[in-house]
């Protein structure tokens, strides 16, 4: 294999095979690997996996749904999904143009992990974990395991993503999404939210609420969401569940371009609020 080798295999296990023999950059969408290295062109060996038709495409069985890789973000906005992924599907909208829709894969936003990455939290409502494939087998490993860091991801030498899978008690519920941004369109986050909500007889059975680009790595609010269940969605439920003690206990606001630590910290508690009041509506 030559320094820059180009490949594009249309079997799983040729790429695999491929990415046993070295290091080496994946490519699919490319939306956020082309503007990273700032050349017309991807150094070294690129092994473009967008050929295996395997790799695309969203599936259901027994264990729940899973979602292949190369999956573009407009398949799953155009998706025929249950509502407890209406969150996975408005971030979908919310990735950039439609361009980029079209182009841009889940699992790269995944593997960009960058901390304003759009379907992350709706991702961490839904129970997501990533499946994670080499020449010595598959593994599973949850979601908030995966992305460790900014751009950081737990992932071991010859394994490539193929897939997200959503467990089968995940797919139940209500979902929604809500994004704040400079504008309000064609932005990166300044801060982000997802909730899934299920209920019985009016009473809240469980709750998943995820709030992303306000700090290193998106994040479940655990202490907000135990205190949901058993209470009816309504404005006092919601006010004793985001209390102060609450949010801070969860979320570790960043300072940047963007915004500073306070306003991210007061955007995410409003969003988080928003969309369950939205929910309770609905």
């Amino acid at each position: 294999m030559t320094a820059d080798a180009y490949l594009r295999p249309d079997r799983l296990e040729d790429a695999l095979d491929a990415l046993s023999a070295g290091a080496m950059t994946i490519a699919a969408g490319c939306t956020d690997l082309l503007p990273a290295t700032q050349r017309k062109s991807l150094p070294g060996t690129v092994l473009d996996i967008t050929a295996i038709k395997a790799l695309r495409g969203i599936t259901s069985d027994a264990e729940g749904l899973t979602i292949g890789a190369t999956t573009t973000w407009s398949d799953i906005r155009k998706a025929d999904l249950p509502p407890a992924f209406d969150g996975l599907k408005l971030a979908a909208r919310e990735v950039g143009a439609r361009q980029i829709q079209n182009q841009g894969t889940i699992a790269g936003n995944l593997c960009n992990a960058s901390p304003a990455a759009d379907g992350v939290p709706p991702l961490l409502t839904l129970e997501a974990e990533v499946v994670l494939t080499s020449t010595a087998g598959e593994r599973r490993l949850p979601l908030q395991d995966f992305i460790i860091g900014p751009r950081s991801i737990s992932i071991e030498a010859g394994e490539l993503m193929t897939a997200i899978h959503i467990p089968k008690a995940a797919m139940e519920g209500d979902s929604h999404f809500l994004k704040l941004g400079a504008r309000s369109s064609l932005v990166i986050s300044i801060a982000m939210a997802a909730a899934r909500i299920t209920t019985h007889s009016g009473l809240i059975t469980s709750a998943a609420l995820a709030v992303g680009a306000c700090g290193p790595v998106a994040t479940r609010l655990g202490r907000a969401e135990r205190a949901l269940i058993g209470a009816r969605l309504n404005e006092e439920s919601i006010a004793n569940a985001l209390t102060q003690a609450a949010l801070d206990e969860e979320l570790f606001p960043i300072d940047d371009v963007r915004a500073d630590a306070a306003y991210r910290l007061d955007a995410a508690s409003e969003l988080v609020r928003r969309l369950l009041a939205t929910m309770e509506r609905t």
